[in-house]
């Protein structure tokens, strides 16, 4: 699966999603750190990837429609090292 983690995601996440088979780029790595929320959007939509973040603005479907992007997971923050154990499951 072609994923981009936002910045509130770790390398570590991306490390485990990469071992995971995944194909995986993160914001930090493509110096997007700061990009507002629908032009990062637009970008994953372009590259056809799944946007993964702790960013909660993400989870309205009236402003993101669901339909239109790849994906969008959003995680509730239990912690920084429970967000970063789940892409292991």
């Amino acid at each position: 699966m072609k994923l981009k983690l936002d910045e509130n995601l770790g390398r570590r996440g991306a490390e485990m999603l990469r071992q995971a088979g995944h194909d995986v780029e993160t914001v930090a790595s493509q110096a997007m750190c700061g990009t507002h929320d629908r032009d990062l959007i637009e970008t994953c939509r372009d590259e056809g990837r799944a946007l993964v973040t702790l960013d909660l603005d993400f989870a309205n479907p009236l402003v993101f429609n669901p339909q239109q992007f790849a994906g969008i997971v959003c995680c509730a923050s239990l912690g920084r090292s429970a967000a970063t154990r789940f892409p292991a499951r």
